[in-house]
Order: structure tokens, then C-alpha cells, then sequence
């Protein structure tokens, strides 16, 4: 039975907006990020949903709470979609790393497959857990419709398995937009399939968050 996996990036929270690191700091949703909310609840409002998994930090929470309004379903906490931890990097603004840091910060724009902050969590790592706990969750829900709440870069990792099979794509997946929306199936007799990957076709343009980084 194929089971069906919309992956959902969290709404514009105050990281993307400044921007800055926010790896495994609990932000909050900015005015942006809420009103993003309200046309991506409305794009759910008519799909038939089984399931929610979110990320446990705070965002990617309020996106999924905002999509389970129409739903009412149990929402599953998982703890493995949090975002990529960049350790002395988190909270730290973009333009300052790209000062301090260039040969590190070069290393995140163009070889993202290799990147790993001070102190933080292996791009490798993430690619790996990301894998895993994407098998689980389509085990768990076999023939189902299910909702996947979680963050820009770990859901670039993933995106990277479904388009390449191996994390070398990684640069090439691009970001998606602050509550963009990707779709994929599993059948357990012929694995993954991607059938589209980060549409924000329901956010009006002055809705979209500048650098979705």
C-alpha cells in the first residue's frame, strides 16, 4: 500500500526573518510566519490527513497546529525532524558568520554535504537520521495520508535522498520557502518516489519570506 508524505516546512519564524542560526533554539513565528499560517491552513483544509508528525520545537508545532485545525487529529511529537544543531554557530546572524568565518561559511554554500558548525551536529548525521526516521514514519502509516512538520535544512537532506539518493545533491536541492510544501510516496514494493518539491503556490507574493534561508 503507498503511502502518501507531505513534507512541510515550518512558517517564517524570527531566524528567517533577521536571518540568523537557529538550528535547535525554540523561535517564535514572526506576524509574517502567522499570516503564512493561514493560507497553508486553508491548502489542507479539503486534504484528507491520517496522521501529523512534527518537530518539537516551537514553529514547526504552530505550523502543524495551524494545519490540524481542520483535522482534529493526534499530533506526534518526533524528535529526530528537529533541526540540524550548529552549535557555537546557533543565534548567531548570517551576514557576521559570513565575516568571521568565510572559509567555514563557504563550506555552507557550496559543499552543504560536508558543513558542520563548531561544536554542531554533522551535515552526514542529519542526512542519516533524516533517512531513518522518514522509513519509520512511512512504516508506521502504511496506505496513509500523513502531514511531516519540520525545518529547512533537514528537510533539504532528505529531499536530497528522494531526488539523488545520496547526500552529494544536497547543494543542488535549493531552500524552499517558509511553509512550502513537498510531496512523496512510499511503496514498500518500489521505495521512494518524489512528486513534487517545495510549492509555496499558496502564499500571495508579499507573503513570502525574503531569504527563506
Amino acid at each position: 500500500m503507498v503511502t502518501r508524505l507531505f513534507l512541510i516546512r515550518h512558517a517564517e519564524a524570527e531566524g528567517n526573518a533577521v536571518p540568523f542560526f537557529q538550528g535547535s533554539m525554540d523561535t517564535a513565528l514572526t506576524k509574517k510566519g502567522k499570516t503564512q499560517l493561514i493560507y497553508l491552513a486553508e491548502r489542507f483544509r479539503h486534504v484528507p490527513l491520517d496522521a501529523i508528525y512534527y518537530s518539537p520545537f516551537r514553529r514547526a508545532e504552530q505550523t502543524a497546529e495551524a494545519v490540524n485545525q481542520y483535522h482534529g487529529l493526534p499530533m506526534i511529537p518526533e524528535y529526530d525532524l528537529r533541526e540540524l544543531g550548529v552549535g557555537s554557530w546557533e543565534g548567531r546572524k548570517i551576514a557576521e558568520l559570513q565575516t568571521e568565518y568565510p572559509e567555514e561559511f563557504a563550506v555552507w554554500t557550496t559543499h552543504m554535504q560536508d558543513f558542520q558548525a563548531p561544536d554542531g551536529e554533522a551535515m552526514h548525521d542529519v542526512y542519516a537520521r533524516m533517512c531513518s526516521v522518514m522509513q519509520k514514519i512511512a512504516a508506521e502509516n502504511p496506505g496513509r495520508t500523513v502531514g511531516v512538520f519540520t525545518h529547512g535544512c533537514v528537510l533539504r537532506n532528505f529531499l536530497s535522498f528522494l531526488e539523488s539518493g545520496s547526500i552529494s545533491g544536497l547543494p543542488a536541492v535549493g531552500w524552499g520557502d517558509n511553509s512550502a510544501v513537498s510531496l512523496a510516496e512510499y511503496d514498500p514494493a518500489s521505495g521512494w518516489k518524489l512528486i513534487y518539491k517545495n510549492d509555496s503556490s499558496h502564499l500571495p507574493q508579499d507573503t513570502h519570506t525574503a531569504m527563506p534561508v
